[in-house]
């Protein structure tokens, strides 16, 4: 509440602070937050190699959203050397308790070919399974591939519910997308779908 200013003064700091004492206590989402507080910048300064630390800890714990961060950062090589088989694993973890944001990672895995041969029918289940998760970028993923599928009216629903959750920032950059698609119906109905999902929020 503090981070957003909900119901109180927005105060990241603050916030950070609670977040700490939480953490000390060993409450795992407590030191999870710590983490995105490093990641962000949220009342402190950034300082992803503490971030790493602190999702690391969190995740050993048990916590699929720790475990998330953590394959995140090991997947880009923030604030960790670069390990993409070891991200791929941290992800399957959280994927298996649900994750739906691993999920589809996980497909993002498949579909790049990356420590993992190329197959877009792996990569296709995982983001089935992000979107009906909820998770926006696996609904966007999912409508992709329905796309390529020819399965353009179904992809479409999809992507509406993509923009119900996206960020602002997620949704300019998928609407610029379906424009240039060579999917007609991508490029004639994509961009309003995903902007009548966002205007629900």
């Amino acid at each position: 509440m503090l981070l957003d200013g909900v119901h109180v003064a927005r105060d990241a700091q603050a916030g950070f602070g609670w977040f700490l004492k939480a953490a000390a206590q060993g409450h795992a989402m407590g030191l999870n937050m710590v983490g995105r507080c490093y990641d962000l910048g949220w009342g402190v300064h950034v300082d992803k190699a503490r971030a790493a630390q602190c999702y690391r800890a969190a995740a050993e714990r048990g916590l699929d959203w720790a475990m998330y961060n953590y394959a995140t950062l090991l997947a880009l090589g923030h604030g960790v050397a670069e390990d993409k088989a070891a991200a791929l694993a941290w992800f399957r973890k959280a994927a298996r308790m649900g994750n739906a944001k691993a999920m589809n990672f996980v497909g993002s895995f498949y579909e790049d070919g990356w420590v993992v041969t190329r197959d877009l029918a792996k990569a296709a289940t995982h983001y089935a399974r992000a979107a009906e998760g909820g998770d926006f970028r696996g609904c966007f993923n999912h409508a992709r591939l329905l796309g390529d599928k020819g399965r353009t009216e179904e992809a479409l629903t999809w992507i509406e519910r993509a923009g119900e959750t996206a960020t602002p920032a997620f949704v300019a950059k998928a609407a610029s997308f379906l424009d240039a698609s060579p999917i007609p119906a991508f490029r004639a109905r994509g961009r309003s779908a995903i902007e009548r999902g966002a205007a629900r929020c």
